[in-house]
């Protein structure tokens, strides 16, 4: 051992003479030089010993050890136990690593001494000199036996290990023919202790024919034994960990069967990738777990497998899909089979046929079993009739040689120049094209009109895809099921409350005709109104009035309860329309007269017993204003007489209580205050609630002493109506919407996503269930911080204007249309004065969400006439598709009609378009919203958890999931973040 070295390397040789040099050159180029060298010589009958001896010859740290011929185990343990080394590191003979490799890894270890190993990352090079993409291994350094229970991530001239860790373990298992690094690695780990990943590329895997046995099925056998080992105990290990004693776990990763399944795949891959025939029993793909991400383990799984039979980067294989293509076709079809579910099988097909492209270059056109790559220059727009099995296009859109955007298309049939200029005119402003602003305006106007031309005297044939599109879209239009006449009509939204019904600088009397053209514009019959109206009675003064004025009466409600308490009742208002119907409402009470009468400006009668000014004074434009109206009332009673007020408490009198967020300027506590300034009223009697006060004032004679009013506090026992508890804000505000609405601008707006809000359900979907109690406090919250609801058509506005959203806007979504929207968040959403959008799956309205049937009894789904009636009331729809698919497993024909069958039907119940669109699972690829766009979406939510900014594509905006495991805390965290 040369003097100061530390990292034995161990190289097994056979036959090498062709590669060897660049091995032992890498060793030579290393920037720590203490090592040494331990080539083996298995039975070589080339120049193999003679390449190795010229190198021990030049440099005394390469040493040659011959073994018996009995394979690369065999030969590994001969170095291993002539090694003087504290580390090893084991190098094939036609492999090399990095010049920095020793010196990096070697820090690793000397900075983690408890560690037994650290790994790099790793590549393959191919015959042609191209490299694959890194390998990355950082899953070893997570929880390294349970990973190499299941496979092998790392190469084994990646990894540095302590020499008294595979002594310990008894080196290398010389019964194994292949796999034999995996179970070193394997038994090392289960002895317990850390390894360490190194997150740099520093070994490089020569990839030949020689690379891997040529029995495959050899590898596979080994392989399958090597997982066998994992999740077993292992007697050749002395010292295993506690944990690690029985086994791996079976609930962490992979389970046995589906390690050893995937493993198969590989193997088969290989030979596949190799032309060669094999196949995989049934038995063994059942044992691939069908999951969300099967489809993307495997078409990784296929793609690593195939470059490595072929010897080939996964640049190349797009080009050689007629070697293995049908093949790779026939076993994920035979997987579908054995899941039977073919759309899944479709989905891994699109899946592994996107990775094979998304590494070419598209330098010829790729046809694929379900997929055509191509390069598009829009300078020459080609026309094509893509065969039948192809319902996909992936497309390098280019300026020349320039990529300007990629592009993934449903295809339904040939593909014409309308289909080029509709596409590029809607989608490749959306897209990140690496043009400059300049270029976009010299050219892409100029091109744009180039092809509008060129699009208009085009004509879509019968076979093309638009044509196609447009008799979906018929057919569509046939099948949906009709608005029956037995479906509740949708109503018009009920009127504001006055105080929010518009412009008021229109002149006081204009203004109260304009609010009274709907009779009954207040609901003064309601419960909660009778409830005020008899605490005002309670409080009228124990002696009979005689002489009694009613200011503002409205329509005549209080004035006929009032009337046959006192002995002559005039009832005034501004609005003649009003008291048109006073006086309709009261016909047959002979003690009641009827004036128009403008409080702020006309005289009020002299010496009056009773003056009942209810509801009326916040309509007064000031405070001064109303010192004067306040003054003028006193002065129009007679010394004893009284005054009766009723009115609520506003927010801009106090925000830190329960109040009205009415834009009035001021409520119940200024009026009190106003009229406790008037040395002649004095306060006698109050009847306060949590929203309103009922004063009684009595004029006082001169001199006399003010007495001690008696101040009472009540509930409010009836319902209060919507209208009026959608302006109450519990517990007071931190900022009133129109404050925030005047300071606040800003580009982006959070879209809610929520799904349930219900207390009962499987545990496995309590992630989407949002407790009622939770959600309330959810919505308070937004009220009291000033947030108010906006819809998507509104957010599509602002977006696609560059318009900045005033105040704090958010659009509140609801997945999938349960019935516990319309039976418990949308009363919750009412009373807090917020609405939402309800993504609804149109053919299971009425019905229960099947999708969920897996986790047990599916939770019902709102049927016609509750969407109707909510959409009635303000609630906005739009569409969850007509099945609840997933998306990327339908082929582009069935989207399309997926996709025209939910929005027709939407339209045809609610008549009104509907352009939003939430696809289920957030299955929102770039294929579904180009064809949504086609089929008339203007909206597309994903599942992206973020803000939608004024920047986003409209087909493409994310939404924030509000979690039913999170609490309030949470939720107010994720709002402020955006504030």
């Amino acid at each position: 051992m040369t003097a100061g070295s530390r990292t034995s390397i161990v190289i097994p040789s056979r036959d090498a003479e062709q590669t060897i040099a660049r091995t032992l050159d890498s060793l030579l180029a290393q920037t720590d030089p203490g090592w040494e060298a331990l080539i083996v010589d298995d039975g070589s009958v080339d120049a193999t010993p003679a390449v190795v001896a010229g190198y021990a010859a030049r440099d005394s740290r390469f040493i040659l050890l011959r073994s018996d011929g009995r394979g690369a185990s065999a030969a590994r343990n001969v170095g291993l136990s002539s090694a003087n080394g504290e580390r090893m590191l084991f190098l094939d003979s036609d492999d090399w690593i990095d010049p920095q490799f020793l010196i990096k890894m070697n820090a690793a270890m000397d900075g983690n001494p408890s560690a037994i190993a650290a790994c790099c990352d790793h590549c393959r090079v191919m015959p042609d000199g191209g490299q694959t993409p890194r390998y990355s291994n950082a899953a070893v350094a997570a929880n390294p036996f349970e990973a190499f229970a299941r496979s092998c991530p790392v190469a084994v001239h990646s990894v540095l290990v302590k020499r008294s860790a595979v002594m310990g373990v008894g080196g290398f298992d010389v019964n194994l023919r292949t796999c034999e690094e995996w179970d070193l690695w394997q038994r090392i780990a289960r002895t317990g202790g850390n390894w360490i990943h190194v997150d740099e590329l520093l070994s490089y895997y020569w990839s030949s024919e020689h690379s891997l046995s040529g029995n495959v099925q050899q590898m596979l056998a080994d392989g399958t034994a090597v997982i066998a080992r994992g999740f077993s105990t292992d007697r050749r290990v002395k010292k295993p960990a506690v944990e690690h004693r029985n086994g791996a776990s079976c609930a962490g990763g992979r389970p046995q069967a589906a390690a050893r399944a995937y493993f198969a795949l590989w193997c088969w891959g290989i030979d596949c990738g190799r032309g060669r025939e094999s196949r995989l029993s049934r038995e063994v793909l059942a044992e691939i777990p069908q999951s969300a991400t099967a489809a993307d383990q495997i078409a990784f799984c296929l793609l690593d497998a195939i470059s490595v039979g072929a010897r080939a980067t996964p640049e190349r294989l797009a080009g050689r899909w007629a070697r293995f293509g049908a093949r790779v076709t026939k076993l994920i079809t035979a997987i579908g089979k054995v899941w039977n579910d073919p759309g899944e099988a479709r989905r891994t097909q699109y899946r592994f046929e996107r990775v094979l492209l998304d590494y070419d270059d598209l330098s010829a056109p790729r046809e694929l079993a379900l997929t055509v790559g191509l390069r598009v220059d829009l300078r020459q727009l080609p026309t094509f009739c893509p065969p039948q099995h192809v319902d996909r296009l992936y497309a390098y859109i280019c300026d020349g040689p320039q990529v300007l955007a990629l592009l993934d298309v449903g295809l339904l049939g040939a593909v014409d120049f309308e289909f080029w200029v509709k596409l590029v005119r809607a989608h490749l402003a959306h897209l990140p094209v690496r043009m400059g602003r300049r270029w976009r305006l010299r050219h892409l106007s100029r091109l744009a009109k180039v092809i509008e031309r060129i699009g208009r005297l085009a004509r879509g044939g019968p076979d093309s895809h638009q044509h196609r599109l447009q008799v979906l879209q018929g057919r569509m239009s046939g099948e949906v099921r009709p608005r029956f006449a037995s479906s509740v009509p949708v109503p018009d939204k009920s009127e504001s409350h006055a105080l929010e019904a518009g412009p008021r600088d229109v002149g006081r009397e204009l203004f109260w005709e304009r609010f009274f053209e709907r009779e009954d514009p207040w609901n003064y019959s309601s419960p909660y109104e009778q409830e005020k109206y008899r605490r005002q009675l309670e409080l009228l003064p124990p002696e009979r009035p005689e002489r009694a004025i009613e200011l503002a009466c409205a329509e005549g409600h209080f004035s006929r309860q009032l009337a046959p308490r006192i002995g002559h009742l005039t009832a005034s208002d501004i609005s003649s329309t009003a008291l048109e119907r006073a006086r309709m409402r009261c016909q047959g009470i002979r003690n009641v007269d009827f004036v128009k009468l403008d409080l702020s400006a006309d005289r009020l009668p002299d010496a009056m017993d009773l003056i009942c000014c209810s509801e009326a004074l916040y309509y007064l434009d000031d405070e001064a204003e109303l010192a004067r109206v306040v003054q003028r009332i006193a002065q129009a009673l007679r010394p004893g007489g009284h005054l009766i007020s009723a009115h609520s408490y506003v927010l801009k009198d106090d925000t830190s209580r329960t109040g009205f967020d009415w834009e009035s300027p001021y409520g119940a506590e200024t009026i009190a205050r106003v009229m406790a300034r008037l040395p002649e009223l004095a306060l006698e009697a109050s009847m306060q609630t949590e929203l309103y006060r009922v004063d009684r004032y009595k004029r006082l004679a001169p001199g006399e002493m003010r007495p001690d009013p008696q101040v009472t506090t009540a509930g409010i026992d009836a319902p209060i109506e919507s209208e009026v508890a959608r302006f109450v804000v519990r517990h007071g505000a931190v900022r009133r919407r129109s404050e925030v609405r005047q300071s606040e601008r800003r580009s982006h707006v959070p879209v809610l996503m929520y799904h349930r809000i219900a207390t009962d359900g499987p545990e496995q979907l309590a992630r989407y269930r949002v407790d009622p109690d939770l959600f309330a406090d959810q919505m308070l919250w937004l009220r009291r911080n000033g947030y108010h609801t906006i819809n998507s058509e509104e957010l599509a506005w602002f977006v696609a204007n560059n318009y900045p959203f005033e105040g704090r806007p958010l659009l509140i979504t609801f997945d999938d249309g349960y019935q516990d929207f319309a039976e418990q968040a949308w009363p919750i959403l009412k009373s807090n004065d917020l609405s939402a959008e309800v993504f609804i799956v149109t053919d299971l309205v009425g019905a229960r969400a099947e999708w969920d049937a897996s986790f047990g009894t599916p939770a019902p789904l709102m049927d016609v006439d509750r969407i109707i009636a909510l959409a009635g009331e303000g609630a906005m729809f739009g569409s969850h598709l007509a099945r609840h698919p997933r998306s990327d497993r339908l082929s582009s024909a069935e989207l399309a009609e997926e996709l025209l069958r939910s929005r027709i039907q939407l339209e045809t119940w609610l008549e009104r378009p509907m352009t939003s669109l939430a696809a289920p699972f957030g299955c929102t690829d770039q294929r579904l919203r180009i064809l949504a766009a086609e089929c008339g979406y203007r909206a597309i939510f994903n599942t992206v958890d973020r803000a939608a900014g004024l920047q986003d594509d409209l087909l493409d905006l994310p939404r924030i999931e509000v979690r039913g495991d999170h609490g309030l805390e949470a939720f107010v965290h994720c709002l402020e973040q955006y504030q």
